[in-house]
């Protein structure tokens, strides 16, 4: 499918508008309307699980959604971490750590897209495990703005630690897959 063209696929339409919607729900929060803030991120979330099954029933898998629908949920994950921190709701030095995470995920993404060098970059179980407490964490955060009750800060205090020991560990695995693919001898194709 020609470059262009993928932009008009549904599941990436859908990709583009969570990504539309990041700035508006950064806005709400830092104007403390966390109900707002919440629909928007539910919508966000939905967006993001139904982009991929329509990608499957459309057969509609194009190059520009495998590498458009990470940027997405990274930019959409980082961003809600700084803005949560600058509200004081997350502390700082989670917030680094999952920025440092994604920031160094997306210029090894972007670095071996651009030299095609290695193709598949698939999220590692770790990775898949770091990413699922990162969003419970924030719809913690801001449930908790919500619906003060003591049982949400006890676990937004425990998904919080977990996200500071997770980002790390998988940031390390994951350079430790691409150093591991890079340095294997390329694969012999049998004619």
């Amino acid at each position: 499918m020609p470059f262009l063209s993928q932009f008009r696929a549904a599941p990436n339409l859908l990709t583009l508008m969570r990504l539309f919607i990041i700035p508006f729900l950064l806005i709400e929060i830092l104007d403390g309307h966390y109900g707002v803030s919440f629909a928007l991120f539910m919508l966000a979330g939905i967006s993001d699980a139904l982009d991929g099954l329509l990608a499957r029933w459309l057969s509609q898998k194009t190059t520009l959604g495998l590498y458009l629908d990470p940027i997405a949920d990274k930019l959409l994950l980082s961003s809600l971490f700084v803005v949560l921190t600058h509200v004081g709701l997350i502390p700082l030095y989670v917030t680094v750590l999952v920025f440092s995470r994604d920031v160094g995920i997306l210029l090894i993404a972007t670095l071996l897209f651009a030299t095609g060098t290695l193709r598949d970059f698939r999220p590692s179980m770790l990775g898949k495990l770091n990413t699922f407490v990162q969003i419970v964490a924030l719809i913690v955060v801001i449930c908790q703005k919500l619906f003060l009750s003591l049982p949400l800060a006890t676990l937004r205090d425990i998904l919080v630690r977990a996200i500071a020991v997770l980002a790390p560990l998988s940031a390390a695995q994951y350079a430790w897959i691409v150093l591991r693919r890079m340095s294997s001898p390329p694969e012999q194709t049998v004619v």
